[in-house]
C-alpha cells in the first residue's frame, strides 16, 4: 500500500470520527433527516461549496477539477441507511438508538466517500471534469433511493458511476471485483390465501387457508430445484407467514410474504409468473382462492469491463500483485443496479475482516462489526479511480 494514498493522519482520524459518530447515530431508509443533516454540515465545514439535497433526505455534491476543461463527469455513491436490528456488537460507540443499527456498513460507505470528497476538493487543480458524489438514501428499503436518484436525473449528465460495499467475508487489505452481473434483482411478493372458517373439529365444512398456505410454500421451493437451471441464479423465499388466531377454529384467510432474487430479466418474469399460477393453481385444487401482488426492486448491479479494468488498475497500483480478486458477485441486492442501468458502473468490495477489530459475522447481524483500517484503502480507491476516469 504505497502509491496514490493521499490521505494525511488529520483527515483519516476525522473519517473514523465520522463513521463512528453515523454508527452511534442511525436511521432507517428514507428518515435519514439527521444523518442528511450531519453530512452537509461535515462537507461545509471542510470547504466544499454547493452541497445540496437529493432524492428526499440524500446529499450531493460536485467536485470541479481545475486543471482545465472538461465535460467529463463521474457519479460516485455511498448509501447512508440503516436496517431495523437491535445491535449487539459491544462497541462503545454503538447504537445509541435501539432496534435500529448500520448492521451493512452504510456508515463506512459514508465516511469513505467524505474522504474522497474533501481529498478531491483539495486537489482538484490536478484533474478536470467533475465527480458527483451522491450520498444515497433508502437503499435497504422502498421507496429505494437509487430509483429516486434516477428519476431526478443525477445521472443524465454523467459518463460513469462506481459504487462501494463492505464484505465481511473478505480480509482487510483486499477488494474484489468482476465484470458481469454482480448482484441479483431483488422483488418482493404478497400473497392472500382465502379459504373458508369452520369448527376445527369438522373441517370438511370448510376450506382450511393454513393447508392451503403450506402447500404452497413447499412447491415454491420447486421453482428453483425443479425448473431453474441450476447456472440461472434464482431464489425465492417465503420469509412471513401470519393467519389464524383460534385452537379451535379453521383459519379462512393467510397472509405470506417473500422475496424473489434473480440474474437474468427472463428469469425474473418467469419466476413473477410462476408465483402467481402456482399459488391460484393449488388454492383452487384445495377450493380457496389466492390474490398474489409482486413489486420489482432494484435490478442487478451489472459491471462494465471497462469499468472493472480501470478499478484493478488501480487497486493494483494501491496493493500491489494479489490485492485485487477477481471473485463473483453475490446473491445480496442493491439499487445501485438502478445506476448500472443507466450507465456505465463499477461495484466493487471492500475487505474488512479482520480479527479482534474486523467483522467475523455477516452483514446484517446484530455483532456486525468494520474494520476502520480499511477506510483509508476504501477512501483512497475511490479517489484514485475518480483521477483515472476523468483522466480518459
Amino acid at each position: 500500500m504505497m502509491d496514490g494514498f493521499e490521505f494525511d493522519p488529520f483527515l483519516l482520524d476525522e473519517i473514523v470520527a465520522a463513521r463512528r459518530h453515523l454508527h452511534a447515530h442511525p436511521e432507517l431508509s428514507n428518515q435519514e433527516t439527521a444523518t442528511q443533516a450531519f453530512i452537509a454540515a461535515w462537507l461545509g465545514a471542510r470547504g466544499l461549496e454547493g452541497v445540496r439535497p437529493v432524492a428526499g433526505t440524500g446529499i450531493a455534491v460536485d467536485i470541479v477539477g481545475q486543471a482545465g476543461a472538461s465535460n467529463r463527469k463521474l457519479a460516485m455513491r455511498a448509501d447512508i441507511d440503516a436496517l431495523p436490528i437491535l445491535e449487539a456488537s459491544g462497541l462503545p460507540f454503538s447504537s445509541t438508538r435501539p432496534g435500529v443499527m448500520h448492521a451493512c456498513g452504510h456508515d463506512a460507505h459514508t465516511a469513505m466517500a467524505l474522504g474522497a470528497a474533501v481529498t478531491l476538493h483539495r486537489s482538484r487543480d490536478q484533474f478536470s471534469g467533475t465527480v458527483r458524489i451522491i450520498f444515497q438514501p433508502g437503499e435497504e428499503a422502498e421507496p429505494l433511493g437509487g430509483r429516486r436518484v434516477v428519476e431526478e436525473g443525477l445521472l443524465d449528465d454523467v459518463d460513469g458511476a462506481i459504487g462501494i460495499h463492505v464484505d465481511p467475508y473478505l480480509e482487510t487489505g483486499r477488494i474484489a471485483v468482476a465484470a458481469g452481473p454482480y448482484t441479483l434483482a431483488s422483488d418482493i411478493f404478497d400473497l392472500v390465501v382465502h379459504g373458508r372458517s369452520a369448527h376445527a373439529a369438522k373441517p370438511s365444512e370448510g376450506v382450511d387457508a393454513i393447508a392451503i398456505a403450506a402447500a404452497i410454500v413447499a412447491e415454491l421451493q420447486k421453482l428453483v430445484s425443479r425448473e431453474t437451471d441450476a447456472f440461472d441464479p434464482l431464489i425465492v423465499s417465503v420469509t412471513g407467514i401470519q393467519g389464524g388466531g383460534s385452537y379451535n377454529v379453521l383459519a379462512d384467510q393467510v397472509m405470506l410474504k417473500g422475496t424473489i432474487r434473480s440474474g437474468r430479466e427472463a428469469t425474473r418474469m418467469r419466476a413473477h409468473r410462476r408465483v402467481a399460477e402456482l399459488a391460484q393453481g393449488i388454492a383452487a385444487s384445495h377450493g380457496g382462492t389466492a390474490e398474489v401482488a409482486i413489486t420489482r426492486g432494484e435490478p442487478p448491479v451489472v459491471n462494465d469491463p471497462e469499468m472493472v479494468q480501470l478499478l484493478s488498475e488501480v487497486g493494483e497500483t494501491l496493493l500491489g500483485p494479489g490485492g485485487v480478486l477477481p471473485l463473483p458477485g453475490w446473491t445480496a441486492a442493491d439499487d445501485f443496479g438502478f445506476y448500472s442501468e443507466k450507465r456505465p458502473s463499477v461495484y466493487f468490495r471492500l475487505g474488512i475482516r479482520s480479527e479482534p477489530v474486523g467483522s467475523v459475522h455477516p452483514l446484517h447481524h446484530p455483532e456486525f462489526r468494520v474494520d476502520e483500517a480499511a477506510l483509508v484503502l476504501g477512501a483512497s480507491v475511490l479517489t484514485q479511480a475518480a483521477k483515472r476516469f476523468l483522466s480518459r
